[in-house]
């Protein structure tokens, strides 16, 4: 098998990652699931560079923050096993959309979760694979 292909993986489940908990995984998805979406806690807090996000699930040191979407194996006993993971990296949203967002109450990022083989997306994502937005608080984001 090869690292870069999910051939022979069955029962394939997507989630996004505790900081600092490989293991711990919020909202498992089935892998072939019409649609996923997660609500991630955080704050803004304002730095010198902008705009710095913390919380659980959101990763790395102040200006290289990311979210970690895990992807793995679901076995019979419920026990998942990763074999690649993908990064949400948080730099990448237009400062002018994080400005939105703070005041706003919402941060959206839409992207499709697989690549260009139709395998589950994994490494850096960024714009264009990723579209981030700004929301109000209270409103319902519509599922693409």
């Amino acid at each position: 098998m090869h690292p870069d292909s999910p051939e022979g993986y069955r029962n394939i489940h997507v989630g996004v990652q505790r900081r600092q908990r490989r293991d711990e995984l919020l909202g498992l998805v089935p892998g072939d699931a019409t649609s996923a979406s997660w609500s991630l806690d955080c704050i803004a807090v304002r730095s010198p560079s902008g705009v710095d996000l913390k919380g659980p699930y959101i990763q790395g040191p102040p200006g290289g923050r990311f979210i970690y979407l895990s992807w793995g194996t679901v076995d019979d006993a419920e026990s998942f096993t990763l074999f690649r993971r993908a990064k949400l990296w948080l730099d990448a949203v237009p400062p002018a959309v994080i400005g939105r967002a703070v005041g706003q109450g919402l941060l959206i990022g839409r992207l499709g979760l697989t690549d260009r083989k139709g395998n589950p997306l994994c490494a850096a994502v960024r714009p264009p694979l990723i579209e981030w937005s700004a929301l109000a608080a209270g409103v319902r984001a519509a599922r693409a």
